[in-house]
């Protein structure tokens, strides 16, 4: 049964205007200003729902700020430049972030820092972790200030809102999530509509049999075509790490964790984070088309282990103590192992045209 406070309010909208996207679901479920998943708990660490690639290690943000520095100086060393990170959860990431850039004194004096955040809990605690960093704080990106960019997003991207169509038997159709006789939810298929066919990629569009699913995150790509233009007239660069496909596929990848366990998505929203696979075809695609050059995406175990991963945990292990060396190396082996993160996740970088290869990827990685 529909048990939980939003799921209520959830139900009452569905009765009332019908069968809801599974965006407008997943808006309400994770960002409802009362009753959402981000307004209501700190998700983030062993005690919460998951933990993400900065709380595994240090070595993953401070090697983040090391790619800052090199690029800040392809981009010709701007003073100031904004560094701007999107969902920065606990505010580890920034907080190693800033510790490797401060290699680099000059990029450290240049950076005026900037979170994207919506959560008033998380950013209570970035407040209280990076007080001294004098970041600023937005809810859009669209209010990031003029100039140089550098910008970072590492599990941002999956949490937006997507919708999920579906094969009829002619033509596409937007899957829905409805309120069942029993008063549960449940999905169900709209109409279907030959426009929406459009939205799927035609070497996908007449193969998938009926009843497969295909997702498309318009914010995401929305994005994706807004720092084009920005990077196509400012020089700078963004860095985007996350899980997804590469290319684009038919399935259903949408999924909720609650204390690192996965549950059913229908089930007491509100409670639980909600997240998909990212398209990073289709983003890149979006970026390329409003001006940006794009690199990869590359597995992230590549990406960390050519921008020194292996070489920094040695200098780290050689001043540890045993239990602490034993640490740092299963933090790092998480990142990189191909059969843990290395390859589950994948990196994205969308620079300047005319900019170098950016640290981490090769020339041929250069999406033409």
């Amino acid at each position: 049964m529909i048990g939980s406070t939003l799921a209520d309010k959830i139900a009452r909208r569905i009765r009332a205007e019908g069968p809801l996207s599974v965006a407008a679901y997943m808006a309400m479920a994770l960002h409802d200003p009362e009753l959402g998943y981000y307004a209501t708990r700190q998700p983030i660490g062993a005690s919460g729902d998951f933990v993400t690639a900065p709380e595994i290690s240090q070595v993953f943000g401070e090697l983040i700020g090391l790619w800052c520095a090199l690029v800040w100086e392809q981009i010709g060393r701007p003073d100031p430049v904004v560094l701007a990170e999107l969902g920065p959860g606990s505010g580890a990431l920034a907080a190693d972030l800033l510790r490797g850039a401060a290699a680099l004194p000059e990029f450290r004096r240049a950076i005026r820092l900037h979170f994207v955040e919506v959560s008033s809990i998380l950013r209570a605690e970035q407040q209280r972790r990076l007080a001294m960093a004098d970041p600023v704080w937005l809810t859009r990106v669209e209010d990031l200030p003029d100039g140089p960019l550098l910008l970072v997003a590492n599990e941002f991207l999956d949490a937006l809102p997507l919708r999920q169509l579906v094969r009829g038997c002619r033509h596409w159709a937007e899957r829905l999530v409805a309120v069942d006789p029993d008063g549960r939810f449940t999905f169900a298929d709209g109409i279907e509509n030959p426009a929406l066919s459009l939205l799927v990629p035609q070497t996908l569009r007449d193969a998938a049999p009926p009843g497969a699913v295909f997702e498309i995150c318009p914010p995401a790509l929305a994005l994706a075509a807004m720092l084009g233009v920005r990077l196509k007239h400012r020089p700078g660069a963004a860095l985007l790490i996350d899980y997804g496909r590469f290319p684009s596929a038919i399935g259903s990848s949408l999924g909720a964790v609650v204390r690192h366990q996965p549950v059913d998505a229908l089930i007491s929203p509100g409670t639980a984070d909600l997240s998909a696979d990212v398209d990073f075809a289709a983003f890149a695609q979006a970026a390329r088309a409003a001006g940006a050059a794009v690199w990869g995406p590359v597995p992230q175990g590549r990406f960390l282990e050519e921008l020194g991963a292996v070489q920094r945990l040695a200098a780290l292990s050689a001043r540890a103590s045993p239990a602490q060396r034993q640490q740092l190396e299963s933090g790092v082996e998480r990142l990189l192992d191909p059969r843990k993160m290395g390859t589950l996740f994948k990196v994205l970088a969308l620079t300047t045209l005319g900019l170098p290869s950016p640290p981490g990827f090769n020339r041929s990685d250069w999406m033409q």
